[in-house]
């Protein structure tokens, strides 16, 4: 890590003439990116003297940023509110982009009219995204098909069951897992499918007082289930709503998408429906990566999340038969532990 730091303040002095005031860790995420916070002694891009900045170091082998250069640009041409790309190096993996601060929404929000507000925005926000860039031909998203689907839940019971629960599934257990799939991926597949930032949460949603919110962390968008981003700012792992705020919210969405004509038919039940269905989806993997990133990254920290996301998987699953038999292993596996 020192040497990537060297090479950084290397970057920024020699290529782009900078004047380093100050250079400090931002913030790590689930990845192998490292973000950095620094200002400059001098005028940089038309930004004035102190202006702090971003840094996102993508260790080539690692990380790819092709992907994250071209979301990005395709995000703001939208409207909403991304880091704009200033500098980029490509053969080191740096990118000097702008700063949208350290307010996360999670760190904001509470009950009442601010949290409204705050989904409302970031409703809006994520009406944008889908709509604009539906038709963006410059962007070549992967699908959410299948095996991308599939692949992430099997994160569950390779890392969920094998490694934290320290279980073997026998056949009848995976056959009851492979059949929850199965629907799943129906369900997932049989929705319109638009632009899906597939980590819209609390975490990756910054607060401002106007143009709001700022929007990180969506280079592993794809093209996918409409219902899959709402799932995420929603049923968040990191903070939970009462149920009837949770549908309410839905609902609110479901009407901004009929009046943008993004869903085929208005039935309240089936969208209902998607919601709940991707969600199961998405905390089956949820729960997998969690215990990767403690078991194999060292990120222990994650582990303080698991609860409150077999929480939804338990609740989603008892409100429709065809899950109760999932619901019933994943019962089993919590009193293993």
């Amino acid at each position: 890590m020192p040497q990537r730091i060297e090479k950084i303040k290397n970057w920024l002095e020699s290529e782009l003439q900078a004047d380093i005031q100050s250079f400090a860790p931002a913030s790590n995420d689930a990845s192998f990116r490292r973000y950095f916070r620094v200002t400059f002694n001098n005028i940089i891009y038309d930004q004035p003297a102190g202006q702090s900045f971003i840094i996102m170091d993508a260790p080539p082998e690692k990380e790819a940023l092709v992907p994250f250069i071209d979301i990005a640009s395709g995000l703001e041409k939208t409207g909403v509110h991304v880091p704009h790309l200033y500098a980029i190096d490509h053969s080191s993996g740096f990118i000097l982009m702008s700063d949208l601060g350290n307010t996360a929404y999670l760190s904001v929000l509470s009950p009442g009219e601010q949290a409204d507000k705050l989904y409302s925005d970031a409703m809006s926000a994520l009406l944008l995204m889908q709509l604009g860039m539906h038709n963006n031909q410059d962007l070549d998203l992967p699908d959410y098909d299948a095996q991308l689907l599939k692949m992430e839940m099997d994160l569950l019971p390779e890392w969920y069951v094998k490694v934290h629960c320290q279980q073997t599934l026998n056949d009848e257990e995976q056959l009851i897992l492979q059949q929850a799939m199965d629907r799943l991926i129906a369900s997932a597949q049989e929705q319109p499918q638009v632009f899906v930032h597939r980590d819209y949460h609390s975490r990756n949603l910054m607060f401002f007082e106007e143009h709001n919110p700022g929007i990180i962390d969506f280079q592993d968008a794809v093209t996918g289930p409409i219902t899959y981003d709402l799932v995420s700012l929603l049923r968040d792992s990191y903070i939970a709503w009462p149920e009837e705020k949770v549908y309410a919210w839905v609902e609110q969405y479901r009407q901004m998408l009929l009046r943008e004509e993004l869903l085929p038919h208005d039935d309240k039940k089936e969208f209902v429906r998607w919601f709940d269905w991707m969600g199961i989806q998405r905390q089956l993997k949820v729960v997998g990566i969690f215990c990767r990133l403690n078991y194999r990254d060292g990120k222990s920290n994650y582990l303080n999340d698991i609860p409150q996301t077999l929480d939804y998987l338990l609740k989603a699953c008892s409100r429709y038969p065809e899950f109760s038999d999932l619901q019933q292993l994943l019962v089993r596996l919590m009193a293993c532990r």
